[in-house]
């Protein structure tokens, strides 16, 4: 993948990780966390062991849901707390230091339908709080599952959570070796359940990127041919319809698009006119608006949600070497600022939700690490160290986690890629893919 980047978005910048490498967190003391139980209450009689497996998996889903964010919540083994929550005795439970609890019941319809209900109640206060009703089968439970879970979550936090983003990646595990590789691009719940193969194009895919509204897709496809001349085309896809096509297939590279706020025009970096530069496309009418005009390269765009403001790579610095520049995308060089001084060169900057963040990855101590800034260039923190080479960081839709690719090198002649997620603070989580290939350029859905 990375040779593709290099040849691709970077052209004389030369990018390629290797080595395997643990993180060293940045955050602050830990703050007292609100002890959470969930607890199935009831059982129907009619169940089968494999509603009873149903029943399982959803509260083994809330559980783990809510332990992604385990910097507020304590989720606590519900074994011992049966008697407890079922006689809602909120001063033996307060005694053990236990906040709130869910009590999830099931009905089955006729139909096969399953009926969750799940009640969430707060111990101090002494009181329900919230009662979520969702209808599921075999077919939607993950989905139905995490929708519930978003709701109790929003009644606690009061903001929306992760539970209902998914991941877009590319792998190769389609791959047979023999120097014809192919990467295709996957979707996948953020917590990496309900992978789906998106493109079966049987060449490489790569710089993919969500839309705002997480319907749509642009990546750009290098088609497996013997031919020297392959060009880089962009193309875009339909989530929901499986169609895509091409938008973008001018001499040399469509790559390294994003989508701008407003939905219908999108920013790429293009090489037609001899040097790789950013330019503007109208999705309707296919017109073009060049951004850039530099002898150095301009590449790997990222837009904040308001459209006021564009990160990207250059080496403008003249030293040769990529690093991170913003400006106002409306007028792109009339107020270029430099922000970042940290390795031998930069690669994938990419906004935080809020506008108030850049994360990217930097060529430090022989490999890939990541780190994150402000959008002014000020308060610069180093997320990952001694964890493999990594790269891609991509914010998830909240702010407060970052998926990213690690690559982990276990011999002289074999290495493993896959995704994980941290906190925007540095803690690694763990993996969301595994044995599923090599997995590369995650980047989340921003709704």
């Amino acid at each position: 993948m990375l040779k593709y980047i290099s040849l691709i978005l970077l052209l004389s910048f030369s990018l390629r990780a290797d080595e395997g490498l643990t993180v060293v967190a940045i955050g602050e003391a830990e703050a007292e966390k609100d002890k959470i139980i969930f607890v199935a209450s009831q059982v129907p009689s009619n169940a089968t062991a494999a509603d009873k497996a149903l029943f399982n998996e959803i509260q083994a889903l809330f559980q783990n849901d809510f332990s992604f964010y385990r910097q507020k919540f304590e989720v606590v083994n519900p074994a011992g707390y049966e008697a407890l929550t079922a006689s809602k005795n909120y001063s033996g439970l307060a005694a053990r230091g236990v906040r709130y609890f869910v009590l999830t019941s099931f009905e089955k319809s006729s139909n096969s339908t399953i009926n969750l209900d799940a009640q969430l109640f707060d111990v101090r206060d002494k009181q329900r709080l919230e009662q979520v009703r969702v209808s599921f089968s075999a077919k939607d439970i993950r989905q139905r599952g995490h929708e519930a879970a978003d709701v109790i979550y929003q009644k606690l936090s009061g903001q929306t959570s992760i539970f209902r983003s998914r991941i877009i990646f590319v792998s190769d595990k389609n791959s047979r070796g023999g120097g014809n590789d192919v990467k295709e691009l996957y979707v996948m719940d953020f917590d990496g359940r309900n992978r789906r193969q998106l493109t079966f194009h049987k060449g490489t895919v790569i710089s993919p990127a969500f839309s705002f509204d997480g319907k749509k897709v642009l990546y750009s496809l290098i088609t497996n041919s013997r031919s020297k001349k392959r060009n880089v085309n962009l193309r875009i896809l339909d989530i929901e319809t499986g169609k895509s096509r091409t938008i973008s297939k001018k001499k040399g590279i469509n790559s390294g698009a994003v989508f701008m706020p407003d939905g219908e025009h999108i920013t790429l970096t293009m090489s037609h006119e001899g040097n790789a530069e950013l330019y503007a496309l109208n999705l309707k009418s296919g017109r073009t608006r060049r951004m850039t005009k530099h002898f150095a390269p301009d590449v790997d765009p990222s837009i904040n949600v308001s459209g006021s403001k564009m990160a990207f790579l250059s080496g403008r610095s003249g030293a040769g070497k990529p690093m991170i520049y913003v400006a106002d995308p409306r007028s792109l060089e009339k107020d270029v600022k430099r922000i970042s001084y940290v390795g031998k060169f930069n690669a994938t900057p990419r906004f935080s939700p809020d506008g108030s963040q850049i994360a990217f990855s930097s060529w430090v101590d022989n490999r890939f690490d990541i780190f994150r800034l402000d959008e002014n260039g000020e308060n610069l923190h180093r997320l990952t160290k001694d964890f493999g080479s990594n790269e891609d960081p991509t914010y998830s839709n909240d702010g407060q986690f970052i998926a990213f690719s690690s690559q982990r090198v276990l011999s002289r002649s074999k290495a493993v890629q896959n995704i994980y997620i941290m906190t925007s603070e540095g803690e690694v989580l763990g993996e969301v893919t595994k044995n599923f290939g090599n997995c590369s350029t995650p980047r989340w859905s921003k709704y």
